[in-house]
């Protein structure tokens, strides 16, 4: 298999085998579904795992961010994390430090707690790779899902694509985007969107439910933007259409993407929150973000699902949205340059 996530049919096929024994399970693992709902009476627990397997220099600080977002995208406040820290052989004990300090600075932001997890140096990795789980409560009546889309909603997507991807090529591989006529002044700005804009959408994700009735929220995370619709599509049984138009491609993004050839619906976009509610709810979610300095836009519609998931382009017709077998990041990763095998 290629570097990424394994695909959808083979995802679907593993995750099959497992048994629905515990009634206490409301949400289990689902493709396209990002979090565990499990019911503890008064309040519902959310719980979250995704490693940070990329290299780059932060990893501690990364794994807290994107588990936080599975389970705020939930409707849920993330509250306590675990972490496993796995570090090469001959690591110093100084990157241990660092990377911990990481983790404990992320929970610091996030006012969440670190309540344990394992650190250790294994072999056969050539750097350091970082899990966790988060745990997170939500009250019942509050709990918002990736399967609860429903036609007629309107698409709503925060911030811009794609700040992680974006920053990752940025800081990881300055030479290469130079070669390929990126200049300094955009490197330097595209490796800042880590924090100027950041990758976290737990106060996003608040402020919507905080104001509008919400049906479905997904964290638009490997795979881009467009993987991130598909799954919605899939985990709740319907259609979107977006115009190809009102999608907010950053400019850092689209001028790297253009100088290396890859397509930013494809590429890893945390920090954009992917949201479906009622139409006549969307002034006031937008507003509200607005207010908290958010950007935000409404981006298509959720449709019948015999509609499939579409973009609309320059054409003005609807052609199927792109599907990507593995994230852009990791084809420019692996293939060296574009458009080589």
């Amino acid at each position: 298999m290629q570097l990424g996530k394994v695909p959808h049919y083979l995802l679907r096929e593993l995750l099959g085998a497992i048994k629905d024994a515990d009634p206490s399970v409301l949400v289990g693992a689902q493709v396209g579904v990002d979090a565990a709902v499990l019911d503890l009476g008064d309040q519902l627990l959310v719980a979250s795992s995704d490693p940070i397997t990329f290299p780059n220099d932060s990893p501690g600080w990364y794994a807290v961010q994107v588990n936080a977002n599975d389970v705020a995208a939930m409707g849920a406040t993330p509250r306590w994390f675990l972490s496993t820290i796995l570090l090469p052989l001959g690591t110093l004990p100084e990157t241990a430090k660092e990377i911990f300090n990481q983790v404990l600075h992320a929970c610091d932001e996030l006012h969440v707690a670190l309540i344990g997890g394992h650190t250790e140096v294994t072999q056969g990795i050539d750097h350091p790779v970082v899990s966790g789980c988060m745990l997170g409560t939500v009250a019942r009546d509050n709990l918002v899902t990736a399967s609860n889309a429903q036609p007629g909603d309107s698409v709503l997507v925060t911030k811009g694509l794609a700040i992680e991807g974006t920053a990752i090529l940025a800081r990881n591989f300055p030479e290469r985007l130079g070669t390929a006529g990126v200049d300094a002044v955009t490197l330097q700005q595209a490796a800042g969107l880590l924090h100027s804009l950041g990758i976290s959408v737990v106060h996003d994700s608040a402020v919507i439910a905080n104001v509008a009735r919400v049906h479905c929220m997904h964290d638009a995370t490997e795979g881009g933007l467009a993987t991130a619709l598909h799954e919605v599509a899939q985990a709740s049984k319907v259609g979107v259409v977006i115009e190809q138009g009102s999608v907010p491609v950053l400019p850092q993004c689209d001028e790297i993407c253009q100088a290396i050839g890859i397509d930013p619906l494809g590429l890893l976009a945390s920090g954009c929150l992917v949201v479906t509610l009622p139409p006549e709810d969307v002034p006031a979610a937008l507003s509200a973000l607005e207010r908290e300095g958010i950007d935000a836009y409404e981006i298509g519609q959720v449709t019948d699902p015999e509609e499939g998931v579409m973009m609309i382009g320059a054409s003005h017709e609807p052609d199927p949205l792109p599907v990507f077998s593995r994230d852009e990041l990791a084809r420019f990763i692996e293939e060296g340059e574009p458009g080589k095998d």
